[in-house]
């Protein structure tokens, strides 16, 4: 009997790249990987299963599948091989060494009423040529990871085994060193909350699904707690080492029927998963009072979690260890861990533990500053493009929009609670209105809504005159009597609009700042900083932008039913036949950031940067409601 394989596609989502200047992107040589005649790829089905392969350059979709199913003894003739956003349809070329891809049916095979099955015990995967843990990924930053495998691999060898861990909603097992010790945590991506292998009942969804969190998927918060760690330039925030690996062990779960009974067995089973060193703590943050923190800690957690907006920042996920030491009494280490709710693929609202406590209040340092000005979120992009492929664009969107947005928070002179409560909604009893950085975004597209529709009247008015005039030629008319007749009947728009007859509404905006400079100038900035930013010289007016704002939290209905109807096709019908994964259910989220392609993203951030200024003042004049939010972040241990 074949395993049934769900289906994980959604509506069509369009794929972009960022500009960025090739010196800025590709500058850097570890980045420039020159694909080789062989690659390794690790295939994984919806259900878990996993086979590590070599690739041939003249390997394709179907000689994969070919291989899955006399390994797995599964169909696939109708199913469809996944890189991340991309549906790869014959041409394996985009595909890079230690990707993993992910098999999954195009239709179903039972009704929607019929629960989701998991692999039986004799889909068990056979050998590969992989060992028994390989790291998936070529950065430097695993190097540590490396030789912690080796030690763990010592261990193996010596009978020492791994443990599982108890708590939490997912799969997670100790894995020790030769001593004895808790070396590292390793989560395989299919034993998350909902996952077909979960081992403690959370099960019912195939991986690629809406999980816990409708904007992460199943199966998909592993590269998530990679990709902290690699954000986490110089260890600034102390996220541990974190990599993504393929490790084969008889402790790993594999539910055998629907109920999500464990199958027992002593059998050799292949997983991916995370592989995370383990941090010896003395406790955690919820079992210790905050007083005692650095501010300093909490500001590079704070930051990092900004970046990433990191939805389940809670207290327990902040490991504490005391420091030692003459002069170091009651001073402690904080280490974040437990990512794999950060980088949605759509605006969500955050939740940071840290947002009412006094460290977050007080303004950043000059060294916290130069970290954030140094910040390139589209350096960072194509980074975990080249070390995470199956990475989504709509995850890398968000973090380019989340670290522009607190670089331009911190220049101007806004502390870490003060970003932090701009990035949250408030709940007024069971509805939730827009974040002050949604409002911001919502009015971005608006502009940018309006600019194309006064490109698009300018360019008919142009039209109509050209037509114009050339039937004017063809009638052998008198050109001067001719035109000034016509013309005195022509809607204003259709003469001089690329002239100034139409003006841009960010024009129009800026101007009205500059005309309120000198009545606003002493009120600039007032929380710890300077603003050195490049959009203006004095302090906006922002009465307009304010009444614009203000009057577009009339409803939630309206705010979800903003925005360009139009989906870009981008990468749909490349050279390569390769079509984009679609994107998940509509959701919570009052802004779209897929729904652009790559010229309409980009003139997006430029509205939305420009955008920025003028909401900091007025939040700082007090504009802005600061009613005690209602924090309904989860508490998601995984």
């Amino acid at each position: 009997m074949y395993p049934d394989l769900d289906t994980c596609l959604h509506d069509e989502m369009a794929v972009t790249t960022f500009k960025v200047p090739p010196s800025e992107c590709c500058g850097n040589k570890k980045m420039e990987r020159k694909p080789s005649g062989r690659r390794r790829v690790f295939v994984q089905t919806e259900t878990g299963c996993v086979l590590g392969m070599e690739l041939d350059r003249s390997d394709n979709a179907h000689t994969v599948k070919r291989k899955l199913q006399v390994a797995f003894n599964v169909p696939t003739e109708a199913s469809s091989l996944i890189c991340g956003d991309m549906v790869l349809k014959n041409d394996l070329s985009v595909v890079r060494n230690d990707s993993p891809l992910l098999l999954t049916r195009t239709f179903l095979h039972r009704s929607s009423s019929t629960p989701c099955l998991s692999p039986t015990g004799r889909d068990l995967q056979q050998r590969d040529q992989s060992g028994p843990i390989e790291v998936i990924g070529c950065s430097d930053m695993f190097s540590g990871t490396k030789q912690l495998v080796e030690d763990i691999m010592k261990a193996i060898k010596v009978g020492i085994e791994p443990i599982p861990i108890q708590s939490g909603l997912g799969g997670a097992y100790y894995f020790r060193n030769s001593n004895g010790e808790n070396a590292a945590i390793v989560k395989p991506t299919d034993e998350e909350p909902y996952a077909p292998n979960n081992p403690k009942g959370f099960v019912g969804k195939a991986l690629g699904q809406p999980g816990l969190k409708r904007s992460v998927r199943v199966g998909e918060t592993g590269f998530r707690e990679v990709a902290a760690y690699l954000l986490d330039h110089d260890h600034f925030a102390n996220v541990p080492s974190t990599a993504l690996v393929k490790v084969t062990h008889s402790i790993f779960n594999i539910n055998d029927r629907v109920n999500g009974s464990m199958h027992h067995n002593k059998k050799q089973i292949s997983k991916i998963a995370s592989l995370q060193q383990f941090i010896p703590h003395d406790f955690d943050a919820s079992d210790h009072g905050t007083s005692s923190f650095s501010v300093a800690a909490v500001h590079r957690i704070g930051i990092l979690d900004v970046r990433i907006l990191n939805t389940d920042r809670h207290a327990g996920n902040l490991l504490v260890r005391k420091l030692e030491g003459f002069g170091k009494f009651d001073q402690v280490e904080l280490f974040p861990i437990d990512h794999g709710l950060c980088l949605p693929e759509t605006l969500e609202d955050p939740y940071f533990e840290w947002i009412h406590w006094p460290q977050a209040s007080i303004p950043f340092s000059d060294d916290e500053l130069d970290y954030i000005y140094h910040l390139d979120p589209f350096r960072d992009s194509e980074m975990l493009r080249m070390e995470l492929p199956m990475i989504r664009e709509a995850c890398l969107r968000v973090l380019v929009l989340c670290t522009i947005f607190l670089k331009e928070s911190a220049a101007f002179g806004l502390c870490l609670a003060e970003i932090g409560d701009m990035m949250s909604r408030e709940f007024q009893g069971l509805d939730e209105e827009p974040s002050e950085l949604e409002l911001i975004c919502i009015e971005a597209k608006k502009l940018l809504d309006q600019e194309e529709l006064f490109s698009f009247e300018a360019e008919v008015g142009d039209k109509d005159v050209t037509q114009f005039q050339l039937d004017c030629e063809d009638q052998d008319l008198d050109f001067t009597t001719n035109i000034e007749e016509k013309l005195t009947v022509m809607p204003p728009f259709q003469v001089g609009a690329r002239n100034g007859n139409i003006r841009n509404t960010l024009s129009r905006l800026e101007e009205s700042m500059m005309e309120d400079e000198a009545e606003s100038e002493g009120e600039l900035p007032v929380g710890g900083g300077e603003y050195n930013g490049p959009v203006l010289n004095g302090v906006p007016n922002v009465s307009k932008l304010s009444v614009s704002l203000q009057n577009t939290r009339t409803s939630e209905k309206s705010w979800q039913q903003m925005g360009v109807k139009q989906k870009s096709d981008f990468l749909a019908g490349t050279s390569s036949g390769n079509t984009t994964v679609n994107e998940l259910p509509a959701s919570s989220s009052f802004v779209k950031l897929t729904d652009m392609d790559e010229e309409r993203w980009n003139q997006f951030l430029e509205n939305f940067q420009r955008l920025l200024i003028p909401d900091f003042v007025n939040y700082k004049r007090g504009n802005v409601s600061k009613k005690q939010r209602q924090r309904l972040g989860t508490s998601c241990q995984f």
